[in-house]
């Protein structure tokens, strides 16, 4: 009688353990970059465009 490694069991737990910890990264991620002040312009931007340069497209 030989004996036989079963090596079946447990690859559920692993995998879940791996989804679980790539979700948790993707997370605390995504909550940093929500903290990050990016700076923004302080006045309007407005820019004028003249009539000559519109076309008029049917």
């Amino acid at each position: 009688m030989q004996l036989s490694k079963n090596t079946s069991s447990g690859t559920g737990k692993r995998l879940l353990i791996k989804v679980t910890l790539v979700l948790s990264i993707i997370i605390v991620a995504v909550i940093f970059l929500g903290k990050i002040e990016f700076p923004s312009p302080n006045k309007e931007i407005e820019k004028t465009i003249p009539n000559a340069k519109l076309k008029i497209v049917k």
